[in-house]
């Protein structure tokens, strides 16, 4: 067993404290990395999802439709795509959000897309991946 000064031992507790995790190398020095301060939802890191519905919500935001439609397909093939890895983790958490993701999309791919309603989807999406990795 390493021995650990007073002052490593308030590290371990201050990166607990700040980040939720902390590791020592074998030759005792701390690493506290982003990712654990990043909060995980059940199906695990969301954070790609959701800058890419940030992607979306600017493009809306600057009037942009038909790229938030492009840039909405992008979230609908990785979502597709981690599928198998995710669902099995929270198939009721799954749902949650791939519902709030099918809903955007149908606002972005409407024969002719309301601003507002493709604004509001994507909000509400973000609310819930927000919620799913507890920032809310």
């Amino acid at each position: 067993m390493y021995k650990l000064k007073s002052a490593s031992i308030f590290a371990a507790l201050m990166a607990v404290a700040f980040f939720g995790a902390a590791q020592f190398t074998p030759s005792g020095s701390l690493i506290a990395s982003a990712a654990a301060a990043t909060p995980a939802s059940k199906l695990g890191d969301l954070a790609a999802f959701r800058r890419i519905a940030q992607d979306t919500a600017a493009l809306i935001e600057k009037g942009d439709l038909a790229a938030a439609k492009n840039r909405i397909k992008d979230l609908e093939t990785s979502w597709d795509e981690a599928e198998a890895g995710l669902k099995p983790r929270s198939a009721a958490d799954w749902h949650v959000v791939d519902k709030a993701i099918d809903r955007a999309l149908a606002a972005l791919r409407a024969t002719k897309p309301d601003p507002a309603a493709c604004k509001q989807a994507v909000a509400e999406l973000l609310t819930i991946i927000d919620k799913q990795t507890g920032k809310l």
